[in-house]
């Protein structure tokens, strides 16, 4: 697994490389909820979500656009974590 590091905190590259993918080239470049979906489908590909996918899902929350929808799901998702 490989992890970036911003600002002194230790994130998961994989999920980060997802979200500017789906914020970047055409497009509203925002997270859309067949996005959102995608980010929880990659954070749960073991056998659990580990504190360091947590903390890079708090920072895609905290540093990307969503749609209203998108934003909705992501928070409830990320409730039941």
């Amino acid at each position: 697994m490989a992890y970036e590091t911003i600002d002194g905190n230790k994130y998961e590259k994989e999920l980060l490389d997802l979200a500017r993918h789906h914020t970047t080239g055409a497009g509203e470049g925002k997270l859309s909820k067949d996005e959102v979906a995608e980010l929880f489908k990659s954070a749960h590909d073991g056998p659990g979500v580990t504190d360091t996918e947590k903390a890079t899902l708090a920072y895609i929350r905290q540093n990307f656009e969503f749609t209203d929808a998108a934003a909705r799901d992501f928070d409830e998702a990320f409730s039941r974590l």
